[in-house]
């Protein structure tokens, strides 16, 4: 299959279990009556999903990676090269898998490289697009640390959009606000109920529940915490314990020097800025309103409600 072929293939493969997750969150939720407009909604599509993804992938793949490969001489260490197709999206899938779990286990445990994992932590609406917060310097670290290797050890180049089509299945369903039993391949497949704790605000889950697609290093290294009962629906119990701002660009400032947003917005430039969308939807949704039956009002009602 030739490459415009295949990121054609994914494209589309990503979009239906983009539908199917969704519809799934309405069918089996796991925690009940949660908004699809949720706070913070059209943050993590705009800003996290498509503006920031955008432009990191120029980044990493066009400036870091292809820096590396033209100013180094790769070919001694291609060593993935004759491998089977599939043999080499199973190593790099499972090899960066263990990565993440350690990063990740890392960023817990150290103050610094909290700053820019705390991010993904703040949301207390936690859904299949809520895997997409991750501050700049986050993804800078992890892609860069994922796909390097597969360019620079001589990898098929179908390997790449395979291997982005898992990690962004995976993340939609670890995050994804839906009820579901594996049974016990929970032990090596990651679940919504494993990682939804990890979003819990609960002191026992801070260091517990490292795991992205396999399961299994948790429970290797006596990080899994699965009780039998789920965390609790109130907002307190989910995202950080602390103040985060709602504002994509302060989001990423926070982590460089701490701040009370609500302050902020007692400057008259800063409140403007802030406004500016909140505003722009309400104008909006007085036109629908006019053109639309009541029906809509209250879908209207939930964007506003999510513009932060």
């Amino acid at each position: 299959m030739g490459q415009d072929k295949l990121l054609t293939t994914t494209t589309l493969i990503l979009a239906a279990w983009v539908m199917i997750v969704i519809a799934w969150e309405r069918i089996a939720p796991y925690r009940k009556d949660l908004p699809f407009f949720r706070e913070g909604f059209w943050v993590d599509l705009v800003w996290y999903t498509l503006i920031q993804s955008y432009f990191l992938k120029i980044l990493i793949f066009d400036y870091i990676i292809q820096s590396a490969q033209q100013h180094f001489d790769w070919t001694n260490f291609q060593l993935v090269k004759s491998w089977p197709l599939a043999a080499q999206v199973i190593f790099f899938t499972v090899t960066h898998d263990i990565y993440i779990y350690l990063f990740h286990r890392f960023q817990h445990s150290n103050k610094v490289f909290w700053r820019i994992h705390e991010a993904h932590h703040s949301g207390k609406q936690v859904d299949f697009l809520a895997g997409s917060r991750s501050h700049v310097f986050e993804i800078i670290i992890n892609q860069t640390i994922e796909f390097a290797p597969i360019i620079l050890l001589g990898a098929d180049p179908a390997v790449v959009p395979i291997k982005a089509l898992i990690d962004a299945m995976f993340g939609m369903f670890i995050h994804a606000n839906i009820r579901v039993n594996l049974g016990k391949l929970k032990y090596l497949i990651n679940t919504p109920q494993l990682h939804l704790w990890h979003h819990a605000n609960y002191i026992e889950v801070f260091h517990a529940n490292f795991s992205t697609k396999f399961s299994v290093w948790d429970y290797l290294f006596g990080t899994a915490y699965d009780p039998e009962y789920q965390p609790g629906n109130q907002p307190e119990k989910w995202g950080l314990g602390y103040s985060f701002p709602k504002d994509y660009f302060l989001q990423h400032a926070f982590s460089f020097k701490r701040f009370d947003e609500q302050q902020l917005l007692k400057n008259q430039w800063f409140f403007r800025y802030y406004n500016i969308r909140p505003a722009l939807l309400k104008k909006l949704s007085r036109l629908c309103a006019k053109l639309k039956p009541k029906g809509a009002n209250k879908i209207l009602q939930q964007q506003e409600q999510s513009v932060y």
